[in-house]
């Protein structure tokens, strides 16, 4: 038996002490926004946020989360999809089948909470995940735009 903390709610789990996050969100909570992609790490279509931080959820056992852990989805980024990044992915339409977009949006977020006023270069390091269709250009337009958003909301 596992317990979570899952976009701000207390969860028991009962599951292989070994079974990846992503597992438990999408089987277990129903929280299906998070991907599966690779199962290896590499794509970032299962990103979320365990105490801030992008993470990838289809390699991190249960067992190496604590109960104090805070773990973040995309359906809990916001609750009405008006987080900087989310409202920056809508109006630049960056999406073309949108598969990898909840990782990316993860990825996204824990980039600007670390760093609010990204370059291209730290954009460009930060996000590793992988888009099929190549929306890498709208990618780094919309987080520069969300970028603006956060500072105006902040200021």
């Amino acid at each position: 038996m596992a317990k979570l903390n899952v976009n701000g709610k207390q969860y028991d789990v009962d599951v292989d002490p070994e079974t990846p996050l992503l597992w438990v969100l999408r089987e277990q909570l129903g929280l299906t926004g998070t991907k599966y992609g690779c199962g290896i790490a590499a794509c970032g279509a299962c990103t979320v946020h365990v105490n801030g931080e992008a993470q990838r959820s289809c390699v991190l056992p249960i067992s190496a989360l604590e109960e104090t852990d805070q773990i973040v989805t995309i359906e809990g980024l916001s609750e009405d999809s008006s987080h900087p990044v989310q409202r920056a992915w809508l109006e630049l339409e960056v999406p073309q089948c949108g598969y990898c977009q909840s990782g990316q949006i993860m990825a996204a977020a824990a980039l600007l909470a670390t760093t609010p006023n990204p370059s291209d270069d730290d954009i460009d390091a930060a996000m590793t995940n992988i888009c099929r269709c190549g929306t890498y250009q709208r990618i780094r337009a919309a987080i520069h735009l969300a970028a603006e958003y956060a500072n105006k909301n902040a200021g």
